[in-house]
């Protein structure tokens, strides 16, 4: 019996180790990230890597493990690269950054946040491509980079976000088609892809979300897409997009199901 109470004894310690290291490597690459960062506001003063771990810093929110769940830091002013390092914050939920000057591209590494549930870039001076690796974040519900500088296509994995409530990829450089794996996405209600290069026609699988799915506003104005929808009037759904068809319904292979909706 004295030996189960010392093998009890032990795995707890080992659990309490375990966990505080956990905290540990948290407040490190947290730490790291700080800096990386200019913060002329002096809003991370409270980060300081001598605590036993980030929880009671300002703008960081952990979970009853001690675990970080959330980083609040939006119209905070600072500047800099987003390290790689934070797709090691396993139990992230809410990546919060938007409306500061933050630089570089979107590290590839974020698609390993398999708890991540919202992604919050929008209003920042970002380069380069959208990850792919965003597509494998199956909890994500908003993701919104919205008013960057990101450049290439929108991934075709995204496709694979059905938890997905929010894309708003708006007033970037992005180019290439709508990829049509998008109508995959049955959860989508805003979907906002204004002021960029996207080419090619909006593909009738997107449009279906319109009719079958929850979608509520569809936002493709001002890019270079061919036979584009103005309005729809179909569940209440504002389709804002360049003028062609004056309806969805007036999209090709559509006017059967409008008339059965």
């Amino acid at each position: 019996m004295a030996a189960q109470f010392a093998a009890a004894g032990v795995l707890t310690g080992l659990l309490a180790l375990a966990t505080f290291a956990s905290c540990n490597t948290e407040g490190d690459i947290l730490y790291k990230q700080r800096l990386a960062w200019k913060d002329p506001n002096n809003v991370l003063k409270s980060w300081d890597q001598t605590l036993a771990n980030p929880c009671t810093w300002f703008h960081v929110t952990c979970n009853n493990n001690n675990s970080v769940v959330r980083v609040d830091l939006g119209n905070a002013g600072i500047s800099g690269p987003l390290l790689s390092d934070l797709g090691e914050l396993e139990n992230l939920q809410y990546i919060e950054l938007y409306g500061n000057r933050l630089n570089g591209s979107i590290p590839e590494t974020l698609g390993n946040l398999t708890n991540l549930i919202s992604l919050d870039l929008w209003v920042n001076l970002l380069t380069g491509p959208i990850p792919s690796t965003l597509g494998s974040i199956s909890t994500l519900r908003y993701l919104r980079l919205y008013q960057n500088n990101l450049t290439g296509p929108i991934p075709s994995s995204f496709g694979n976000l059905t938890n997905l409530r929010e894309l708003k990829l708006q007033e970037n450089s992005l180019s290439g088609a709508i990829p049509a794996s998008l109508g995959n996405v049955k959860t989508l209600q805003f979907l906002e892809l204004n002021g960029n290069m996207l080419t090619g026609t909006v593909p009738l699988e997107v449009l279906s979300l319109v009719i079958v799915g929850n979608l509520t506003e569809l936002n493709i104005a001002r890019n270079n897409l061919d036979g584009t929808v103005t309005s729809s009037g179909l569940r209440g759904t504002d389709v804002i997009v360049n003028p062609s068809f004056d309806s969805v319904c007036d999209y090709p292979g559509y006017a059967e199901d409008c008339m059965m909706a």
